[in-house]
């Protein structure tokens, strides 16, 4: 919950001035959709929500649709953000209609699976990571991406080493598929993007904090590329 109309209209232009090469998608906040999508007309960058409703219509306030991120230009929409499940109690359950919610409007979900520190220090992270996966049993790779995410390298500043990264990136991938696509994310910034990307079974990256800035944006994206 970052952002104003100043900033969107500073850091997307200049996203589209670097003529990126590696393949970019930015996910703003709900008001700021359709002024996006302006900026980033004719470009290849691509336009997503941070969530979504998993109803599709109806009278639930406050509530904004697939259809409705479809409707402005949105092709793609995190689900099950560590932030969504420690704030807003967002279950697995509720996941998974949020992913076919998105699904149904024509929407790219990617999906976010991580641990905690207390899971991981108890040896029951695979278990936790298989259980948040079940959330994509029988939906074609092609449609979604799976964002690793350990809740304790979420805006702390910590970084999972690159041996934590393809070990539990590889278990993903067995766990539905190789040709699943895997992202990486927890307190990647310009520093260490390189470093991330390079790792075994990553296929590249959710920005968080380091995409406001759009110096530092940039520099994680030349690293993708």
């Amino acid at each position: 919950m970052h952002g104003s109309v100043g900033q969107i209209r500073s850091v997307l232009p200049e996203l589209v001035r670097a003529e990126l090469g590696a393949n970019v998608a930015v996910c703003v906040p709900y008001p700021y959709l359709s002024l996006a999508k302006s900026l980033l007309a004719d470009t290849p960058i691509q336009l997503g929500a941070q969530d979504l409703c998993e109803h599709h219509i109806g009278a639930y306030t406050g509530e904004v649709s697939g259809a409705m991120l479809a409707d402005v230009g949105c092709e793609m929409v995190i689900v099950g953000h560590s932030e969504r499940r420690n704030y807003f109690a967002e279950t697995s359950e509720t996941a998974a209609r949020k992913v076919k919610a998105a699904l149904d409007a024509g929407l790219w979900p990617v999906y976010c699976v991580g641990e905690t520190q207390q899971q991981r220090a108890d040896g029951v992270a695979r278990d936790v990571i298989a259980d948040e996966l079940k959330v994509l049993a029988g939906v074609p790779t092609s449609l979604y991406a799976v964002a690793y995410e350990p809740s304790w390298a979420v805006g702390t500043g910590v970084v999972a080493t690159p041996e934590q990264i393809a070990e539990m990136h590889a278990f993903i991938k067995q766990t539905l598929s190789p040709h699943t696509c895997v992202l990486y994310g927890g307190s990647v910034k310009g520093t260490n993007a390189a470093q991330t990307m390079a790792t075994d079974g990553v296929d590249g990256v959710l920005v968080g904090g380091a995409a406001l800035s759009a110096t530092e944006f940039l520099r994680i994206c030349r690293a993708a590329h």
